[in-house]
């Protein structure tokens, strides 16, 4: 009996020494974790809780403005105010062209080249077409949405563009559609127009054709050749197109173009005598090396975001990211509770060199 009590006594000494050995470990630990806890943010009933990147805001995406519609367009048209419209590939920057106020929002193929990495724009598949036209689509509740149609989706007969148009309205969520081409497109332009398709047409430089064409050149720099483009443009408002774009013409040919139309023209290379602009977001952005002659860089974003990149790499590995402001908070309570656990831990995975020591 007296040889148990005495096992016994020594046994809860031992740990007592064990618990007074590890105590400067936690404390130190302790004092590192109030530290860092003191600095962060903490939690209060008037903030909504912090949102993670891989969950959208609860919040509207931004101010909506009344919806653009065909009827908007012809009203801007009619009193002669220009029509802005930019590309979109995916869901921020449908959402940021919408959000600018742009009046339509093209999802043009021209994402081939610049967001898939594609040699030419007429690469890219139609099912491509529509997961990009989805995804800007749910950025875009104003904007007036159109959509590129692929080469080789519409070019066979009325009965495939009419089926490649559907497609890009019903899964794509586009409101119209735009095709390359022109008076030799006019029969199938009106068949997509009779069954209520709106149609954005485009001719001049129609860069789905531009091996033909010798290469990405103006086109209309002769009179003859001018003359064939005012033909297209004709042949395009007779067939239903609700407007044209004009892309890399003359200036005087494209004004005179607009001139003669009563529908918009929307110009990309043509000069300011257009009723409209588009543009390449990418390309006016400055995200690429080297830009159209047209087309005006209004940022360098591409050195910009370099530089944040290269930032970003250093500060973490010098350890400076991620700093205190961007830690979550613990409550005390919790924290004290797990203080205790990881002490409790701490005596039970008692070193070896500990317990040989206790065994001597």
């Amino acid at each position: 009996m007296r040889s148990s009590v005495a096992l016994l006594a020594r046994t809860r000494l031992l740990g007592l020494a064990m618990a007074r050995s590890a105590q400067p470990v936690r404390m130190a630990l302790q004092s590192h974790i109030n530290q860092h806890i003191s600095s962060c943010p903490t939690d209060t009933p008037s903030e909504s809780r912090r949102h993670y990147s891989s969950r959208p805001s609860d919040q509207p995406i931004h101010h909506i403005r009344a919806k653009v519609t065909l009827a908007t367009l012809r009203k801007l048209y009619k009193r002669g105010e220009p029509i802005t419209m930019l590309t979109a590939h995916d869901f921020p920057t449908g959402t940021l062209v919408d959000k600018a106020g742009m009046d339509m929002t093209l999802v043009g193929d021209s994402l081939a080249m610049v967001a898939l990495g594609y040699s030419s724009t007429s690469e890219i598949t139609l099912d491509e077409m529509l997961h990009h036209c989805r995804a800007v689509a749910r950025g875009t509740r104003s904007s007036f949405l159109v959509a590129d149609m692929p080469f080789g989706t519409y070019e066979t007969s009325p009965e495939q563009a009419i089926n490649t148009a559907v497609r890009l309205m019903k899964e794509g969520k586009a409101e119209a559609v735009k095709l390359e081409g022109g008076k030799e497109m006019a029969p199938t332009i009106a068949r997509l127009t009779q069954v209520g398709i709106p149609v954005l047409g485009h001719i001049g430089l129609t860069p789905q054709r531009q091996a033909s064409l010798g290469g990405f050149k103006v086109q209309g720099k002769t009179a003859a050749k001018a003359k064939g483009i005012i033909e297209d443009a004709q042949a395009l408002q007779d067939a239903g197109c609700f407007a044209v774009v004009l892309e890399a013409v003359p200036e005087p040919v494209a004004t005179h173009v607009t001139n003669i139309l009563n529908i918009p023209t929307i110009g990309i290379g043509a000069g300011v005598g257009c009723s409209g602009q588009v543009l390449v977001q990418q390309d006016m952005l400055g995200l690429y090396g080297r830009v159209p002659k047209f087309c005006k860089t209004y940022r360098s974003l591409a050195d910009e975001i370099v530089g944040a990149l290269k930032e970003y790499s250093a500060e973490v590995k010098s350890g400076a990211f991620p700093a205190a402001e961007h830690c979550y908070p613990m409550p005390q309570e919790e924290l004290n509770r797990f203080m205790r656990m990881i002490g409790q831990d701490e005596q039970e995975e008692e070193p070896e060199s500990d317990k040989h020591k206790a065994s001597a």
